[in-house]
């Protein structure tokens, strides 16, 4: 009986082992699982923000306050010229001294012209850290252009810059984003690693160009001054709800997929004071939650371009091969 006894209790043990054995390598399953990293860095965000600086390279009757009562052809607007200078004098600065103060780098699409006539505010952006991409040699159209001619275009923004700021740009955009059939070849030719002007993800990814990889980062109008400030008259509060719900979702998607939040700022209008402290806010908001990473659209692109874990898209095989 004594043998019996000690038998029922070696096995009674034994399954014991096995149980807390086998929940044990359930619950490290578990947490491998829910702690998988989907961006190199190991973020569980990345927070993207572009500020385009676009003063001066402006054409007659471009978009304004006053767009709906515009003047009759060769009538200068001095009251629109005046309001995209308040980018230069005012907006750029501004929003350089937020970034500083948060050591945040951003991506300034840069127009040529604008540089050109603003050369400092253009050595400031370069000075202070942030990626110095390309927006053409003027605001013009794109999509209407041959591709000499559209090469010639965008060749001529990125040198005018890079003169003045001595960087390179290797991101791209497009005039409202409305590319050409050919602008992803021409870009590839000329050395680009990414464009912006595309809507369809929220995380970065890859197309074939001619056979080889070229980054899409996709842009957005749902974090848009341009869009949502200007366009519909949203007043900065509205705009900084806008953000901090994007970010909400993206984040608690961040936990099981790559996600990226793409927010953009026109310097004469994410560079007024409401708006720079809506970003203020929203900035000391996203600081909070851990994982958050802001960063530069030039070094998001490097760090996936070559990783397996990026989506490749061919949506558009029939213009880029």
């Amino acid at each position: 009986m004594k043998y019996l006894k000690q038998s029922a209790l070696l096995i009674a043990s034994a399954v014991f082992l096995v149980s807390c054995f086998e929940k044990n390598r359930k619950e490290t399953a578990k947490t491998e699982t829910t702690s998988k990293k989907h961006w190199p860095n190991g973020a569980q965000l990345v927070i993207s923000v572009s500020m385009q600086f676009e003063t001066g390279g402006q054409p007659e009757g471009a978009e304004s306050p006053f767009s709906g009562t515009p003047l009759p052809k060769g009538q200068p607007d001095l009251a629109a010229e005046s309001w995209y200078r308040y980018g230069a004098n005012e907006g750029i600065y501004r929003m350089l001294d937020l970034w500083k103060k948060y050591d945040i780098k951003v991506t300034s699409h840069v127009v040529g012209t604008a540089a050109e006539k603003y050369p400092d505010i253009a050595k400031a952006i370069a000075a202070g850290g942030h990626e110095i991409a390309a927006h053409g040699i003027s605001w013009d159209n794109q999509w209407d252009k041959n591709y000499a001619d559209e090469l010639r275009f965008v060749k001529d923004g990125v040198d005018a810059v890079e003169k003045i700021t001595g960087q390179k740009a290797t991101g791209y955009n497009c005039n409202w984003l409305r590319r050409s059939p050919n602008t992803l070849k021409v870009l590839q030719e000329l050395g680009f690693l990414y464009h912006i002007d595309d809507l369809s993800r929220d995380e970065p990814f890859i197309t074939k160009v001619s056979g080889k990889n070229f980054v899409v980062m996709p842009y957005t109008l749902r974090n848009n001054d341009i869009v949502n400030i200007e366009g519909k008259n949203w007043s900065p509060d509205q705009f900084l709800a806008q953000l901090k719900f994007e970010f909400d979702r993206l984040y608690e998607e961040g936990a099981s997929r790559r996600r990226m939040m793409s927010i953009s700022f026109h310097d004469r209008i994410g560079g007024t004071p409401a708006m720079v402290h809506a970003m203020e806010e929203f900035i000391k908001y996203t600081k909070e939650k851990k994982g958050v990473v802001y960063m530069r659209k030039d070094e998001i692109a490097k760090m996936i371009v070559n990783d397996p874990e990026t989506p490749i898209d061919n949506s558009e095989d029939m213009y880029n091969n």
